[in-house]
């Protein structure tokens, strides 16, 4: 499409108002760590002394070179997928989509689903609770409540018009990170010496639990695979240059805190450094700034977790559910379900946590668990690109060994908190398990028939006037991949189950294709006038809103005279009217008499519970309600008798 390929185009571009763009979009999450990031360290520490200051820098420095830098910003984003980027677009990617590979996506998109959860209440928390250095009696989580709820319900409005105004803000908020940090850096210079990385290595096995506080410090990159998730918004170019930028100023602001604390070697207990570098007359706008930071970087992630969602959906991951448009924006979504699930759990976060301090427990094992994921899917594709094998191995132990050895020091999480996001994300994995191997199932006991066997069926039923005619035109949407194929049990409704006479019959298939902005179909007239079929090829980030894109299709075929689509009734004929439809919409469901293996019964349990949240086709399609007729057809998986059963006289 020539506005999609323009939109790349624009991406691939390096442009102010791109970098802009790329500040409020990408850095909301890994740009805000440093209001809790340092705090969590000294919050868990045995003893202030100079190698926990020290250690604990030289870990975030290496952490953001080589986990963010090295793996995200120049590894991974060249995995992109015709410029989109993320989990499900890595799995798109892969040529060959093993089962294995599908769990692992699973698996890492749950856990960023959770993560989604949990970032808005600490990063909202954490800027809040600067208000008690102004005034202790403060009633914070009241604050954080309400700002979180508005920003929830503003969600359905769309944000076309605050979000122009995440850039300079951002812009600002980094400023005034790399300002703050370097006025105290003037102060004790020394604390650079901490890029050394033996003060990293002597504080993972020296200091008193030093690997355990590596759980800490690996929330300074937490927001690293946001970077990829929003390579389709902002483009790689963009990314990687105002990175530049963004990575300075964090790390000034944490060596700044650093030598706040070498400054002040019995700092207060539960003051957050970030705060205390702030000259007192600078407080108050420093926290208005910080909070706004904060609600930028949870608007990221909300966006970012309607965007996984509709991703999800459409790769057969997660349920179909109702996505709207509240905005003119290309690609701004607005997913209610989502919307609502992610305010109550984030409220019930802030209301069960009641401090950041304590979220801090339950933030960044899910993240680690979705950056585990991403490393063995990128690692997979890397293999199917021919990369040479040594590479491979090197990557592999680099990144294996920093990302396992995080998730150890976050394991000590679990019992004061991490066990939530886990909780989270097994629950968000339970729904795509269910749905993405319950679908498996259904299909692989759906029969197929060659189609060309029926065509003069087709002919025949369509001219027998003793059958009443139940629409001038019916449209089915089938399922079979192969061109000459069609769902035996479309063939039973038509012929079987209630003879349906059209003039003519239409099969409408989608094909979910793994290039994102893929827009095409194709038209094959199995009996021109009327048997045919027209397939849909869709990317994985086009709303498949078929009842649309049908009515486009039309009126193509009817400008190159291929088909009339004037009413069969003469009464109408001769006024001109056009001609109906009638889509026929069958549901599959299992039957009650089927045999299946315990873990095939365990999963259609499952898939019947995620049943529940979503829509139908009807809906999901985008088909108009008013012209469309349901019916359930079973999907036999026969039983064998274990004996005959004996006639009597």
């Amino acid at each position: 499409m020539p506005e999609t390929k323009n939109h790349h185009s624009q991406l691939s571009k390096v442009t102010f108002a791109g970098l802009l763009i790329t500040m409020g979009i990408v850095f909301g999450d890994i740009g805000t760590s440093p209001l809790y990031v340092v705090k969590a360290i000294i919050s868990g520490a045995d003893k202030f002394d100079q190698l926990l200051v020290y250690g604990a820098l030289s870990l975030v420095f290496w952490t953001l070179t080589l986990q963010t830098t090295l793996k995200y910003v120049i590894i991974t984003l060249r995995a992109d997928n015709h410029g989109e980027g993320g989990i499900f677009a890595l799995f798109a990617l892969m040529k060959k989509k093993s089962t294995w590979a599908a769990t692992l996506t699973m698996i890492g998109g749950s856990a960023l689903l959770a993560d989604g959860v949990i970032t808005p209440s600490i990063t909202v928390s954490s800027s809040i609770e600067g208000l008690r250095m102004i005034n202790p009696q403060i009633p914070v989580i009241p604050v954080v409540l309400f700002i979180i709820s508005a920003l929830f319900f503003v969600q359905q409005f769309g944000t076309k018009f605050i979000g122009k105004s995440f850039g300079p803000i951002m812009v600002i908020w980094f400023g005034m990170l790399a300002v703050l940090g370097f006025t105290q850096i003037i102060t004790y210079p020394e604390i650079l010496n901490a890029v050394n990385p033996v003060y990293a290595f002597n504080f993972l096995t020296q200091y008193p639990k030093g690997f355990i506080l590596l759980g800490a410090v690996f929330l300074c990159t937490t927001g690293a695979e946001a970077l990829y998730s929003d390579l389709g918004h902002c483009g790689i170019k963009n990314i990687r240059i105002s990175w530049i930028f963004v990575k300075l100023a964090l790390l000034l602001n944490y060596f700044g805190q650093g030598a706040w604390l070498m400054n002040h070697p019995q700092p207060v207990e539960d003051l957050n450094p970030f705060y205390s570098i702030m000259p007192s007359w600078f407080l108050f706008p420093g926290i208005l700034i910080s909070t706004a930071a904060a609600v930028i970087a949870s608007q990221a992630l909300i966006t970012g977790s309607y965007t996984l969602i509709s991703e999800a959906v459409s790769m057969n991951f997660w349920p179909k559910i109702k996505v709207l448009h509240p905005t003119t924006i290309k690609g701004q979504v607005y997913i209610p379900f989502v919307n609502w699930l992610l305010w109550v759990s984030v409220c019930f976060v802030v209301l069960f946590f009641q401090e950041s301090s304590n979220m801090e427990a339950a933030y960044g094992l899910s993240i680690t668990i979705t950056m585990m994921m991403t490393s063995l899917l990128l690692l997979h594709y890397l293999y199917q690109k021919n990369v040479h094998f040594t590479f491979l191995i090197i990557l592999g132990v680099l990144f294996g060994s920093i990302e396992t050895s995080f998730l150890i020091a976050n394991l000590h999480k679990f019992a004061n908190g991490g066990w939530f996001s886990i909780a989270l994300a097994c629950a968000f994995l339970l729904i795509m398990l269910g749905w993405f191997f319950g679908r498996r199932i259904k299909n692989r006991h759906i029969s197929f028939s060659n189609i060309n066997k029926y065509l003069h069926l087709f002919e025949d039923l369509s001219k027998d006037k003793t059958i009443p005619q139940i629409a001038t035109n019916l449209v089915y949407i089938i399922k079979a991949n192969e061109l000459h194929q069609i769902e035996s049990k479309i063939m039973y409704s038509i012929f079987n189950k209630q003879p349906k006479r059209a003039q003519t019959y239409w099969l409408l298939h989608v094909d979910t294709v793994g290039e994102p902005d893929t827009f095409s179909y194709e038209v094959n007239q199995f009996i021109p006038g009327t048997l045919i079929r027209i397939d849909f090829h869709l990317g994985f980030k086009i709303e498949p809103r078929i009842n649309l894109y049908f009515k486009e299709v039309l009126k193509d075929l009817v400008a190159s005279g291929e088909i009339k689509l004037n009413s069969s009734y003469e009464s109408l004929k001769k006024h001109h009217f056009p001609a109906d439809f009638l889509f026929v919409n069958l549901d599959r469901v299992m039957t009650q008499d089927y045999k299946l293996s315990p873990w095939e019964t365990m999963i259609m349990g499952l898939h019947a519970f995620a049943r529940l949240f979503s829509i139908n086709d009807v809906k999901a399609l985008g088909l108009d309600s008013s012209s469309v007729i349901e019916e359930k057809v079973p999907i036999s998986v026969e039983r064998p008798l274990n004996r005959k059963i004996q006639r009597v006289e």
